[in-house]
C-alpha cells in the first residue's frame, strides 16, 4: 500500500498552499506540518486515490491505513481516518488495537473525535458483548485521549445508546479537571438529550454538584 500512500502524497502536494497551512497549524496549535490544502480538495484526491487503489481485503485494509497514518502531513492522516471508516465490512473488534493506536498517537480533538464515534463507536455499535468491557477499562486509562474516546463513542448512537453506560462514564470522570474530558461530558450528555431530554436534564439536575460548570452548561445547553 505504499504506492497508495505515495500517490496521495504527491497529489496532495499539487495543491499545496503553504500560507494556509501555517494557518491551519496556527489553528490547531500543532506542529504537525500541514499541506494547505482544504477539506473539499483533500477529499476530492482522497476519491481518486479509492478509485486508483481499491482495497479487498482485511490485510490491504489494514496496511492501508498504516500506510496513510504514518505519513507527516495531516491532511493524509485524515484520510487515514476516512479510509478507516468508509470500509465498513472491516470496522470491526479486530481492528480496536489498530484504532487504540491512531487515538494514541493522534492526541489531540480533530483526530480522536472522528475515531471515537466513526470507529469505535460503530464497533460498539455491532459488538457491545466485546467492546464494553474494553471501554470500561478505557474510561480508567491513564491515557487521556483514551478515557474521552470511551465517554464520546455513544454520540451517533441516538435510541440505541447505552444510557447507563453513558451515565456511568460521565460521572467516573466528573472529578477530572481537563478540559477536553470536561467537555466530552457536556458533548456527550448534550448529544443524547436530543433523543431523551428528560433522562439527561433529570441526571444534570441531580449529580449538578458534582459535574463541572463547563460539563453541565454543556449537558443543559438546550435543555434548561
Amino acid at each position: 500500500m505504499e504506492d497508495m500512500a505515495r500517490f496521495l502524497a504527491a497529489e496532495l502536494a499539487e495543491v499545496a498552499d503553504p500560507k494556509r497551512a501555517a494557518d491551519m497549524a496556527a489553528y490547531l496549535k500543532t506542529d504537525m506540518p500541514f499541506y494547505g490544502v482544504p477539506n473539499p480538495e483533500w477529499k476530492k484526491v482522497y476519491k481518486e486515490m479509492r478509485r486508483q487503489f481499491p482495497i479487498s481485503s482485511r490485510g490491504e485494509y489494514a496496511a492501508a491505513v498504516k500506510a496513510l497514518w504514518v505519513r507527516p502531513h495531516r491532511e493524509e492522516k485524515y484520510c487515514a481516518i476516512r479510509l478507516a471508516a468508509d470500509h465498513r465490512q472491516y470496522v470491526t473488534i479486530g481492528s480496536v488495537p489498530l484504532y487504540r493506536r491512531m487515538i494514541e498517537e493522534g492526541a489531540w480533538w480533530d483526530f480522536v473525535d472522528d475515531i471515537a464515534i466513526r470507529l469505535i463507536g460503530m464497533v460498539l455499535l455491532d459488538d457491545r458483548g466485546r467492546m464494553r468491557p474494553k471501554l470500561d477499562r478505557w474510561i480508567d486509562d491513564p491515557h487521556m485521549w483514551i478515557r474521552r474516546a470511551a465517554i464520546i463513542s455513544q454520540i451517533k448512537h441516538k435510541d440505541r445508546t447505552d444510557q447507563d453506560q453513558l451515565f456511568a462514564y460521565c460521572l467516573m470522570r466528573a472529578d477530572e479537571k481537563e478540559f477536553f474530558i470536561r467537555k466530552a461530558i457536556g458533548w456527550a450528555l448534550r448529544e443524547y438529550a436530543r433523543t431523551d431530554p428528560d433522562a439527561v436534564r433529570a441526571f444534570a439536575l441531580e449529580h449538578r454538584e458534582r459535574l463541572s460548570g463547563l460539563s453541565f452548561r454543556e449537558a443543559t445547553k438546550h435543555l434548561l
